[in-house]
C-alpha cells in the first residue's frame, strides 16, 4: 500500500509575503490629513450651514467625497491601528487607548510604501500606543523617517515632545501660556505646529514621492479653541443636538456599558457652547488645510499630490444626551469625512454614497503605488469609485469596541470593559453589547436620528437575526487566521 506522503511549508511572514517585488513608476505624492474626534457633518460645503470651512470645501469642489464612510471603532487608537494596516483593530491587538505597546500584528501602510521608495514622515499624534505619563513607544519599523511627535497640547512630557519645543524655541513655554489663558493663541498652537512642520517637508522633498501624514489633536476634548476662533461662534446660534427626553432612558437601560460620561439633557452640560467650541476648532484647522494646499501649490506639487481629508472617529456633541465618545455606535461618533483630492488624476465634485470604511485607505494608497495588496487586508481599495461614475462598493460596514478604554472618567465607576460590535447596512444598524441582553437596531431610512430602537419589536425579529447572521459571518471573515500553511499531497 503506497504511503501519503504530505509536505506543509510555513509560509514567509505578512511583510515578506505582501511586498511583493517594487513598483513600477512613481506614485503620487500622499499628504494625509487626519484630525481628531471630527464628526462627518462639519463641512460647510456638504450642508452644515453654521460653520465656515472654505479650504475642506476645496478639497470637497476639487475631489471626491465619500459621504457615508464609517471608521472601525469609536474611539482614537483602536481606529488608526485599523486604517494604518487596512485591517480591524481585533486582526491586529491594537483594540485599547492605553495599550502597552504597538502589538505589531501587521505592518503600517508607511512601513509598506517606505519599502518602496517613499519617504515617510508624521507630525502630531500616530497613538498607535499609550502614552498617558510616558512618551508613546514607536513601533519598531513604522516607516517613517521624519517624526514630529506631538500627541496633545498639554504639557506633560519632560522632554521628546515636539510641539513643546517648537514652542519654546519661539520663545515661549507651554505650559505656562496655556495655564495663564486655558488656549493656546493661534500663533503657537498645536494645529499650527503640525501645518508648519507639513509645509516644511512639502518644501524639502521634491524629487521622490512622500507620504506626509499630518495628525491634529483637534477638535478633540477639551473645546479649548484661541478666542479669536471662538468669538466667530455665538453659542445661541448653534444648532440643537438631536436629543429626546425619550433619550434617558434609552441611555439608562445601557447604563453600565462604556462611555465617558453618563447621558443628561443637553442643556445641563451646555452643549451648544460646546458645539460652538468645536466649530471654531474646526475653523482654525481648515485656515491650516489652506495654507497646506497653497504650499503645494507655490512647489509646483499639487497635481502630484493626492490629499486625504479625514478623521479616526466622531464626537457625541450632545447627541442623545451624550458628549465625548465610548462604547456606542450613533453616526456622529463613528461617520466621519472622507475626502481624496488629485487634480490631476480624480474627477473633482464627485459625492459618492457607497458604504467605505477607513480600512479601505490602506489598500488604495498601495494600488495607486503600483503595489500588491496584502491578502490579510480587510479593506478594499477605492479606486474604482475614484476613477469612475461607480457608487457601490460594500453590503455592509463594521465597526468594534472590545475594552477600548483604559481610565475611568468623571461620574463612572461601573465600567466593566465592555465590548460591542456595529453592522451597519445601507439601511439598517444593528448593535450588539456582546454579554448583554439589551442591544440596538434602528431603521435609517425611516429614523435618522436614532431614536426608535427596534431591538425587541417583533416586527423586526427576522430582520435582526438576518443581520445577527451576517454580523457572525463579518466577525468570521475579520479574524486573523494567522500565517498561512500550504499542504501538498
Amino acid at each position: 500500500m503506497e504511503g501519503i506522503f504530505l509536505v506543509c511549508m510555513n509560509e514567509m511572514n505578512d511583510i515578506e509575503l505582501d511586498e511583493g517585488s517594487p513598483s513600477e513608476g512613481k506614485g503620487p505624492n500622499v499628504l494625509w490629513i487626519c484630525s481628531d474626534q471630527q464628526r462627518w457633518d462639519t463641512i460647510a460645503a456638504l450642508g452644515n450651514s453654521y460653520i465656515r470651512t472654505p479650504n475642506i470645501d476645496r478639497l470637497v469642489n476639487e475631489g471626491v467625497t465619500f459621504l457615508n464612510a464609517f471608521c472601525q471603532s469609536p474611539i482614537c487608537t483602536p481606529s488608526r491601528s485599523s486604517f494604518l494596516t487596512g485591517r480591524y483593530p481585533s486582526a491586529v491587538h491594537g483594540c485599547g487607548n492605553g495599550n502597552d505597546r504597538w502589538a505589531e500584528a501587521a505592518p503600517l501602510v508607511t512601513k509598506l510604501l517606505a519599502d518602496e521608495g517613499y519617504t515617510c514622515g508624521l507630525v502630531g499624534k500616530l497613538h498607535l500606543a499609550g502614552c498617558h505619563g510616558r512618551l508613546e513607544p514607536r513601533p519598531e519599523d513604522d516607516g517613517y523617517s521624519i517624526f514630529h511627535w506631538s500627541h496633545s497640547h498639554k504639557d506633560i512630557w519632560p522632554e521628546g515632545h515636539a510641539y513643546a519645543d517648537w514652542v519654546e524655541e519661539q520663545g515661549g513655554d507651554l505650559g505656562r501660556m496655556y495655564q495663564d489663558k486655558g488656549y493656546m493663541e493661534p500663533e503657537l498652537h498645536q494645529t499650527k505646529f503640525c501645518a508648519d512642520k507639513a509645509i516644511e517637508f512639502i518644501e524639502e522633498n521634491r524629487s521622490q514621492p512622500w507620504l506626509m501624514s499630518v495628525n491634529i489633536f483637534d477638535p478633540h476634548l477639551p473645546f479649548d479653541p484661541p478666542k479669536a476662533y471662538l468669538d466667530r461662534y455665538a453659542a445661541d446660534d448653534m444648532p440643537d443636538p438631536l436629543f429626546r427626553e425619550s433619550d434617558l432612558d434609552a441611555q439608562a437601560a445601557l447604563d453600565g456599558i462604556d462611555f465617558q460620561y453618563p447621558a443628561r439633557r443637553p442643556d445641563e452640560f451646555q452643549a451648544k457652547d460646546k458645539i460652538a467650541a468645536y466649530y471654531a476648532m474646526i475653523e482654525q484647522i481648515d485656515d491650516h488645510v489652506g495654507r497646506m494646499l497653497d504650499a503645494l501649490e507655490q512647489t509646483g506639487q499639487r497635481e502630484n499630490t493626492l490629499v486625504i481629508f479625514t478623521s479616526d472617529h466622531g464626537e457625541m456633541l450632545g447627541d442623545h444626551g451624550l458628549i465625548a465618545k465610548g462604547c456606542r455606535f450613533y453616526e456622529g461618533l463613528v461617520r466621519v469625512p472622507l475626502i481624496f483630492s488629485w487634480p490631476g488624476r480624480f474627477e473633482g465634485g464627485q459625492r459618492k454614497e457607497a458604504l467605505v470604511e477607513l480600512t479601505d485607505i490602506a489598500p488604495t494608497l498601495l494600488e495607486l503605488a503600483g503595489m500588491p495588496k496584502s491578502e490579510r487586508m480587510a479593506g478594499r481599495s477605492l479606486l474604482p469609485l475614484l476613477e469612475s461614475d461607480l457608487d457601490s462598493h460594500r453590503d455592509s460596514v463594521r465597526c468594534e469596541y472590545y475594552r477600548a478604554l483604559s481610565l475611568i472618567a468623571p461620574g463612572r465607576d461601573n465600567w466593566e470593559g465592555s465590548f460591542a460590535t456595529m453592522h451597519r447596512t445601507s439601511r439598517y444598524k444593528l448593535v450588539v453589547y456582546h454579554g448583554h441582553e439589551q442591544g440596538e437596531l434602528f431603521d435609517l431610512q425611516e429614523d435618522q436620528g436614532e431614536f426608535e430602537n427596534r431591538w425587541n419589536d417583533p416586527d423586526f425579529a427576522s430582520l435582526r437575526f438576518e443581520l445577527l447572521k451576517q454580523m457572525l459571518d463579518q466577525s468570521a471573515f475579520a479574524v486573523d487566521t494567522g500565517t498561512k500553511t500550504t499542504c501538498v499531497f
